[in-house]
């Protein structure tokens, strides 16, 4: 079955009690049992109920893996994921990962004795160089966030077997129909679901797949045990929203190219960063591990003062956090999403405060352009 095929009929399909083609809404907290300990397979939502759990089966078949989970954000997630290490262990982290990555990691995971260390994951040496013998995983996104580096899943993933340590990689921006990282030899992989798999900037929710059984088993203890599981109804919007992921994934990459081709001709950009440029460095490599560019564009304006003139002309791009929506989604990495890393660590990144972010949405791209012509003009 192929990846559009599997994204309409994927996972459990409809309501076999009623005939439903959609899957229920099971608004409920609890479940009446036969016998103490017999019952049909759920006992209490937050443990498993039968929405979220068609959501998790979905996403478990659609990325590859044994287990598939759903919490109520992408960093509630994240930190069930974080939550199966113990105090001493230690991570490397990309050093371009989400503010919002870099933020738990260091100000909260900390404080309960987890150590990261933060490297360019596109250079191979200085992974397998981070690693040491306390290391637990290696957490990484491709592209990264907000300046699209590109790192090689694969080896990665070989330095991670060999090392004994765990892959565990940020599928957001690429979603499991451009890029199946399980396939690649990833352990784990993650969403924030409010993105691209939503699409409709109508529900918080974050995605985990395990790729074996047993890594599936420990998180889905620490998920029970901690409880920051997604709801009935945001499950359902997450399942709804993803049958079309497909086509909107394609609108979104030719809508970016061509903007970023757009983009790339003018002289009063100083970069434009996207990986379906011949021109970025990651260019070939994204090709032989995914099938697609994805629909995130980064370039620099040159100045703070000049990206505010432009955040203030735009008419069909909303400016706000987030990505991943049918709109066109702009927003200053430095000021926005990654303020949370401080100035210092974002020079040495390369997030400066002239770099605009968008979110490339599903509109005419003949609009986008003339819009953000007359305001770069």
């Amino acid at each position: 079955m192929r990846i559009k095929t599997r994204l309409i009929h994927g996972g459990i399909d409809g309501d076999p009690h009623t005939g439903a083609v959609s899957v229920p809404i099971y608004q409920v907290s609890t479940y009446k049992q036969e016998a103490i300990g017999v019952h049909k397979g759920f006992e209490y939502s937050r443990t498993g109920n039968p929405t979220r759990h068609a959501l998790e089966t979905y996403i478990a078949e659609i990325e590859g893996g044994a287990r598939g989970f759903a919490f109520g954000s992408g960093m509630a997630a994240l930190s069930t994921i974080l939550s199966m290490f113990n105090k001493g262990d230690h991570l490397v982290v990309g050093d371009d990962v989400y503010g919002g990555t870099y933020r738990v990691v260091t100000r909260v995971f900390s404080r309960m004795g987890l150590e990261a260390t933060y490297v360019d994951t596109s250079d191979l040496a200085a992974v397998e160089a981070a690693i040491r013998p306390e290391t637990k995983a290696i957490i990484m996104e491709t592209p990264t966030n907000p300046l699209l580096k590109v790192s090689d899943i694969s080896a990665l993933a070989g330095i991670a077997k060999a090392k004994g340590v765990l892959l565990v990689v940020d599928n957001t921006f690429m979603t499991p129909y451009w890029q199946n990282p399980l396939d690649l030899g990833a352990d784990i992989v993650f969403h924030s679901a409010t993105k691209y798999l939503g699409g409709h900037s109508d529900v918080v929710a974050g995605l985990v797949v395990a790729k074996d059984a047993q890594v599936g088993e420990d998180l889905h203890f620490v998920q029970n045990a901690i409880g920051g599981v997604l709801g009935p109804q945001d499950s359902w919007l997450l399942l709804r929203g993803m049958k079309t992921l497909g086509i909107r994934m394609e609108e979104h990459e030719h809508n970016a190219r061509t903007l970023a081709k757009w983009l790339s001709e003018r002289s009063d950009i100083k970069r434009v960063i996207y990986p379906g440029l011949s021109s970025h460095s990651g260019h070939e490599l994204i090709q032989k591990q995914a099938r697609g560019f994805g629909g995130m564009i980064s370039f620099d304006v040159g100045s703070a003062e000049r990206a505010d003139e432009v955040l203030a002309k735009v008419k069909y791009y909303t400016l706000a956090e987030s990505l991943g929506a049918v709109e066109s989604l702009i927003s200053v990495p430095a000021r926005m999403t990654h303020a949370s890393i401080p100035a210092e660590r974002r020079a040495e990144l390369g997030i400066t405060d002239g770099l605009v972010r968008i979110s490339v949405g599903i509109e005419d791209v003949q609009d986008l352009i003339e819009d953000l012509d007359q305001a770069l003009s």
